[in-house]
């Protein structure tokens, strides 16, 4: 029979000015947190949602690049040889 699992991934954002900043944070164990940022062009109109998905998304991507380094940490630790693991 198969296992599941479920991470919970827990996405907070902050507005301002015309910047936005993202944090996806792994509730479990580990602790890892990625960030994201997004700035409007002075030269767009300033559509909020767009902002909050570009920092999101860059913050999605910097939890998946930690938590492969992480995974990667912990397989050097059992086999002690370099561990090549890429996204």
């Amino acid at each position: 029979m198969a296992t599941v699992d479920s991470w919970p991934v827990e996405i907070s954002l902050c507005e301002d000015d015309r910047e936005t900043r993202a944090e996806a944070r792994l509730t479990r164990d580990v602790g890892l947190v990625g960030h994201g940022l997004a700035r409007c062009n002075p030269d767009d109109r300033e559509v909020m949602q767009i902002g909050e998905e570009i920092a999101a998304a860059r913050a999605l991507s910097d939890l998946a690049h930690r938590l492969l380094s992480y995974a990667a940490g912990q397989i050097e630790d059992i086999t002690h040889e370099r561990a090549r693991l890429h996204l």
